[in-house]
């Protein structure tokens, strides 16, 4: 299993810190694992999951690889998986 989460270091709703989940393995083995970590689905944002800081230590228990926020993107963007945000187009 190839999981990987990174520290909690971004602030965000309910005055926590979150985490990013992701595979660099496949979108199917990180579904599977936010599932089994009790993640809903609409915490998944393109390519990742983004989880509370109340996780993060569970998360490490079943399993996800603990790695820096930059060594999580790189992985991403090696395995492919990296699903960036569509740009509009400028209108005139």
């Amino acid at each position: 299993m190839s999981v990987l989460i990174d520290p909690p270091n971004w602030p965000g709703p309910r005055g926590l810190l979150w985490s990013h989940l992701v595979s660099d393995t496949s979108l199917e083995e990180l579904h599977a694992f936010a599932a089994l970590l009790g993640v809903p689905e609409r915490a998944f944002d393109r390519d990742h999951y983004d989880v509370p800081e109340t996780v993060h230590q569970r998360a490490v228990a079943l399993g996800a690889e603990p790695v820096s926020s930059r060594e999580l993107l790189s992985r991403l963007i090696a395995a492919g998986l990296r699903r960036r945000r569509r740009r509009e187009p400028a209108s005139d």
